[in-house]
């Protein structure tokens, strides 16, 4: 069973490491992964046994998502994209697929319809049509204008059979962030959340002291890195061990910016191999809200200060934070109003609040994801 999964970061790479957890999840399950890429190569990608397949890579060229460069930092033109609908189509053709797995499309990704609209309309031709499933997490960004709304509806009911849904709908539902939830309910599979198994923790004292602070990626984040800088002397924690992951994607002027500010105490590091194992450990963690950062933190367990992502109009992980808030699992600061002597506030109230409670979380939704699909592909033989 040959499945084509449809994968593009734009920024972050959350979409990337919930896209490889899925990946390999079906490909224990018995399917032939063909990833069909369409970002920048990443640091330390693991998509198990499947195949790659690189498209001509774009990214965002800000904050923003409106402009798409390639890599070259160039814009991208017209003959850009038939130069990358061509080789998307012809990675289709060749893989002939049971299945095409699409991440994001059609509630995200709207910059690459260019590409994915003549796949689904070829795809919709043949004889025998792939299922053709969308994969998105649990809170999307809020999308105010009724007529993009019902574009998704419209291109769900006419393309896609599926939509798995990342998330438990116990905690919130799809309906929360997209209006249009209830108009292709019966398309709607919840999963569970994607997610790697639970590390056990790094068992050293000086690492049960620590005071870990991380950006995801490092795409953004390189504010709340400095500010940590200053927070730590303001703080109760100042006597504790800090340590700072800039991400593989920080552009090096901002790290090298990190390292130059950060006090005695502070170590700056791009990465850390056993990042979930130090949550695991840690007196205390200060980061984003990315669907990913969080359930590593849920899993992990530690005391959490959020600092959401909100630059222009992101709602997600304000959402998030504010879920996890609401439920005494977080102290959260709005990123606009983010100071040193704020965040040092905050982590004072995260490490003298009471122990936060665990949560229970379903964290299968990689293996239920492609549990789901292949029941799918039984249901349409019979």
């Amino acid at each position: 069973m040959t499945l084509a999964f449809y994968v593009q970061h734009l920024l972050g790479i959350g979409h990337l490491r919930r896209a490889e957890l899925l990946a390999r999840a079906l490909a224990a399950h018995g399917f032939d992964v063909v990833v069909l890429s369409g970002g920048l190569p990443v640091v330390g990608e693991d998509w198990g046994a499947a195949r790659i397949v690189r498209l001509p890579p774009a990214r965002a060229a800000g904050v923003d998502f409106k402009s798409l460069i390639d890599a070259h930092d160039r814009p991208i033109d017209d003959a850009w994209r038939a130069a990358r609908r061509d080789a998307l189509l012809d990675a289709v053709a060749a893989a002939r697929p049971a299945v095409l797995l699409l991440e994001g499309f059609p509630f995200a990704r709207r910059q690459f319809r260019f590409e994915l609209v003549p796949l689904l309309d070829r795809l919709a031709a043949q004889p025998a049509r792939p299922l053709v499933v969308s994969s998105i997490r649990d809170i999307l960004v809020a999308k105010p204008d009724p007529a993009r709304v019902a574009e998704v509806v419209a291109t769900i009911e006419r393309s896609i059979d599926r939509v798995l849904v990342h998330g438990d709908p116990s905690l919130i539902r799809l309906d929360a962030t997209f209006p249009g939830a209830a108009a292709i309910a019966d398309r709607l599979c919840y999963t569970g959340f994607v997610a790697a198994p639970a590390s056990p923790p790094v068992e050293s004292a000086a690492a049960r002291e620590t005071v870990v602070v991380s950006v995801g990626g490092g795409a953004v984040g390189a504010e709340l890195l400095l500010a940590a800088c200053r927070a730590r002397a303001l703080s109760q924690a100042r006597d504790r061990p800090w340590l700072l992951l800039t991400g593989p994607m920080m552009p090096e002027p901002r790290v090298a910016a990190i390292r130059a500010a950060a006090p005695p105490g502070v170590t700056v590091e791009r990465h850390r191999d056993d990042f979930r194992r130090l949550l695991g450990g840690a007196v205390l963690s200060i980061s984003q809200a990315g669907y990913n950062t969080v359930l590593d933190l849920l899993q992990a367990g530690p005391r959490m200060v959020l600092v959401p992502f909100a630059a222009a109009g992101e709602t997600e992980q304000a959402l998030r934070a504010r879920l996890l808030a609401d439920a005494g699992r977080a102290v959260v600061i709005d990123e606009a109003s983010l100071t040193p002597d704020r965040l040092a506030a905050a982590v004072d109230r995260a490490l003298t609040a009471p122990p936060p409670p665990p949560m229970a979380i379903n964290c299968d939704g990689a293996a239920a994801s492609a549990r789901a699909i292949r029941g799918w592909l039984a249901e349409r033989a019979t």
